[in-house]
């Protein structure tokens, strides 16, 4: 005998409870929360998440790999990639106020898990250097073909964009001014010029 089928869409209850996680973090949010957020019950969502939340959390995790991927691609094909990463920065800046409060679930995760759970920690970790590759790919081509004049190395620029980033990450929530955070953002991207 089968139980009942399914009634959800999987992907959309996932970008639900990485809402949750994304606002609370992993150790904070309770089965129950995202239960709530996803609109479930505990028989179901055992049964589309044999892992628990820990699964889950994979899930809403690798949904950020996942867009970051087409970030990457969108990179790689652009005429003007370094441009596109400097509008990515500036992107930051003309977010909601509630937006610069949760930060980044991915550096987010990494600071969290540190000392708690290696495993996503590290699958964490992965995604940021991921990031950290492709900038510093990116600058490098571009240094080749003339389109970047600072010629510092381009793994050294790779990990200032990390850590802009990783920076902004914070700063954004002691100031979620827009004004504010895009004049911070303008004078750090002076250096990929």
């Amino acid at each position: 005998m089968r139980g009942r089928p399914n009634t959800f869409k999987h992907e959309e209850v996932v970008i639900k409870a990485q809402q949750v996680f994304w606002t609370k973090g992993f150790t904070a949010t309770s089965l129950e929360d995202v239960l709530e957020a996803m609109n479930m019950g505990s028989g179901s969502f055992y049964n589309a998440f044999k892992g628990g939340k820990k699964e889950l959390f994979r899930q809403a995790v690798n949904q950020r790999r996942q867009a970051f991927k087409q970030f990457a691609y969108e990179v790689e094909k652009s005429n003007a990639p370094v441009d596109l990463i400097k509008d990515f920065f500036r992107s930051l800046a003309h977010a909601d106020t509630h937006t610069h409060r949760r930060g980044c679930l991915i550096a987010n995760t990494i600071v969290e898990m540190a000392g708690l759970d290696a495993e996503l920690e590290n699958e964490t970790i992965a995604i940021l250097k991921d990031v950290e590759q492709l900038y510093t790919q990116t600058i490098a081509k571009a240094q080749k073909n003339g389109t970047l004049k600072n010629q510092t190395n381009p793994a050294l620029l790779g990990r200032y964009l990390i850590n802009l980033y990783n920076g902004l990450n914070v700063t954004r929530r002691m100031y979620p001014d827009q004004q504010q955070l895009s004049e911070l953002i303008e004078m750090q991207l002076e250096i990929i010029r």
